[in-house]
């Protein structure tokens, strides 16, 4: 089970205040299952990175406001987390701010054979993002819909 698209503008329209007015930025929501248990995970940032003490107080900030609005038909653990080094990149402001970064762009549709290519994220607009190929140092425009994921690589060693 996933979040539509309507939920996610909902959940996001009240969750958003509260975490903007505390300095965090709302990186994802997903709903999946653990087992039988549904998990409502809230994936968040901030300036120098997320710590464990921001997801406890993200949590207790954020708990009885859902309680309130019951977002959903069935119980629910909330989950509150960072979304990690190779976090995926989904609005034009985590494009932006992770411009000149190393990412991997899984296609839809197959360029020159490839379907995944990794290089640094050049820039954006409305239909293309722009990505230099680590492989040869070339820079391709690619069609926004047809890129199925776009995340941040990181070279760890």
């Amino acid at each position: 089970m996933s979040l539509t698209e309507l939920q996610y503008e909902q959940l996001e329209t009240l969750i958003l205040p509260l975490l903007e007015a505390k300095g965090f930025d709302l990186v994802d929501m997903e709903l999946g299952s653990q087992g039988k248990t549904q998990i409502f995970s809230l994936l968040v940032d901030k300036p120098g990175g997320i710590l464990i003490d921001d997801c406890a107080e993200i949590s207790r900030m954020i708990s009885p406001l859902l309680d309130v609005e019951d977002p959903f038909p069935f119980e629910y653990q909330l989950e509150v987390g960072s979304p990690g080094l190779f976090r995926v990149l989904k609005k034009d402001k985590d494009l932006l701010r992770h411009q000149q970064e190393r990412v991997k762009v899984k296609l839809i549709t197959p360029i020159e054979g490839n379907n995944q290519l990794i290089g640094r994220l050049e820039g954006f607009d409305d239909r293309q993002v722009s990505i230099t190929l680590e492989s040869d140092q070339r820079t391709l425009n690619l069609e926004r819909e047809n890129i199925k994921k776009l995340s941040l690589e990181p070279k760890l060693f």
